[in-house]
């Protein structure tokens, strides 16, 4: 008897959830994983494809995060505001969902065999031999389109169906209260996505090894991720029409939100309107700041560690199975993160403390990363011999260390905070708010990084001529992140314990 309360006292620690609400948990944590394991699967392809493709490498990104991704995002936006005024909530998931998996689809069975015929090498070349160095990537955004639009595609659907359906569906039907127990819980199961998604990748891009000669191996890798990119798409609908038949119409997981929108209310949203709204709340405004100086911290960090790595393995198969490797240890990491750092941080030290993690703990692995970047050559020859290890190989590991501690941390702290902060506001705020900062901030983060790389990049000629001054930005950007946080955690303590009064 003496052991009970211990028992108790460890699973209000680890496993705050009351046995009733495992039907409302349980379905959440699936589809949290499973849009998980598909952008797992898609942001190490995307990736693969423009990075490896012909004519390019990684000074492709920076141009297509800013020319490719901001248009796609606010044209996506404004598709999504009318379809909101026309259609019902639960139909706009469906047909959110089905038209993403129907694009990976049509890539792999059509334009990715016909790559040949459709992608505009001869006017490349020709671009490429009358325009500076620096406009490489550019060329290469243009070169490779329909790799171009399968990386688009790809980070919308990170942005769109996680940030935007998922958490934005999260938030309706959960309280503050339920939020603090059950949000780090999605996250940690949730990320098992992350390490079972990632050793898929590398098990499918090495099949390569039992193909007989003549057969596109990277074309037979694709199919077979694809496939299970329809699979999850499929389940995740499934899950989500169950939850509205069974868990949204029990009382007693639903009733608290009586003054929330119901679940098929027709949303009214318009990106004019959410913009104003970011402008006019300092609350949305330093949410915003987040999204943006982390897009834009570790869209540049990011950057210069995959410049690296595109030297060390140019063969598409070789460069997919070590993102596929690099996943899985990102997953390990975070669920460990999650386990033992999430919840506890967040109950015990409080949001601002949890918030501002992920920023301090980017700035110190990002500035070593820099370092070794620019300091390399400096190093003594027997201490790189000592090491029986290659310098670029050395640098690959190092910047996979610095994007594995900043993603899991990024996924155990900085989104569980930043989900958290939209649950205080009103429920027009909510859609409004949280529609124009996930899907508007994420990629103005991410291409003001890549702006800022370009104009260096065709002053500089190269990424790694240009390193010097991307540390020095990136700094700058770290000190608006943690001064939003502080300000942002200020704001959140005290509605939520007016709320709590109330």
């Amino acid at each position: 008897m003496s052991s009970d309360p211990e028992f108790s006292k460890w699973r209000e620690r680890f496993f705050p959830v009351h046995s009733h609400e495992l039907k409302k948990l349980i379905p959440m944590i699936l589809m949290f994983y499973l849009i998980l394991f598909n952008y797992t699967i898609l942001r190490d392809t995307k990736d693969t494809l423009v990075v490896t493709g012909a004519g390019s490498g990684a000074e492709i990104i920076p141009f297509l995060k800013l020319w490719v991704n901001v248009p796609f995002a606010i044209g996506f936006t404004l598709i999504y505001s009318r379809m909101s005024n026309l259609v019902r909530r639960n139909t706009l998931f469906y047909l959110v969902i089905t038209a993403f998996i129907l694009f990976f689809v049509f890539f792999a069975l059509w334009l990715y065999p016909n790559r040949g015929t459709l992608h505009f090498h001869d006017t490349s070349d020709y671009l490429q031999s009358v325009l500076p160095p620096g406009f490489k990537g550019l060329i290469a955004v243009m070169r490779n389109w329909t790799f171009s639009l399968f990386y688009v595609m790809s980070e919308l659907w990170g942005s769109v169906c996680l940030s935007m359906l998922f958490w934005g569906f999260a938030n309706h039907i959960n309280t503050i209260a339920e939020s603090k127990r059950f949000y780090a819980l999605f996250g940690m199961m949730g990320n098992l996505a992350l390490p079972t998604a990632g050793y898929f990748v590398y098990v499918a891009s090495g099949v390569r090894e039992n193909l007989p000669e003549g057969v596109d191996c990277w074309g037979y890798s694709l199919n077979l991720m694809t496939g299970v990119l329809t699979l999850g798409g499929a389940l995740i609908i499934l899950i989500y029409w169950w939850m509205n038949r069974y868990v949204l119409s029990d009382p007693s997981l639903y009733h608290q939100l009586g003054a929330h929108e119901p679940a098929n209310e027709k949303l009214s949203l318009s990106l004019r309107d959410s913009l104003k709204m970011i402008i006019n709340s300092r609350y949305l405004l330093c949410i915003a700041l987040l999204v943006i100086s982390y897009g834009v911290c570790i869209n540049m960090v990011e950057v210069t560690w995959k410049n690296q790595l595109r030297m060390q393995f140019p063969d598409p198969n070789n460069y997919n199975q070590f993102m596929g490797l690099f996943s899985t240890c990102t997953g390990l990491v975070t669920i460990f993160m999650m386990l033992f750092l999430t919840n506890n941080v967040i109950r015990y030290f409080g949001w601002t403390f949890a918030a501002l993690c992920t920023p301090v703990i980017l700035l110190v692995t990002g500035s070593l990363f820099f370092c070794f970047v620019l300091f390399r050559d400096w190093l003594p020859e027997s201490l790189i011999l000592s090491l029986g290890i290659a310098p670029l190989m050395l640098t690959v590991i190092l910047g996979a260390i610095q994007n594995i501690l900043s993603k899991s941390t990024k996924y155990a702290l900085f989104d569980p905070t930043k989900e958290m902060s939209y649950i205080p506001l009103t429920p027009e705020q909510k859609v409004k708010g949280k529609a124009a900062v996930d899907i508007i901030g994420n990629p103005t983060g991410k291409s003001t990084g890549s702006l800022i790389q370009q104009i260096l990049m065709v002053m500089l000629g190269s990424l790694s001529a240009i390193a010097p001054y991307v540390a020095v930005i990136v700094l700058c950007f770290f000190a608006i992140w943690i001064a939003s946080a502080r300000s942002l955690g200020r704001r959140f303590t005290e509605i939520t314990e007016q709320k709590h009064m109330e």
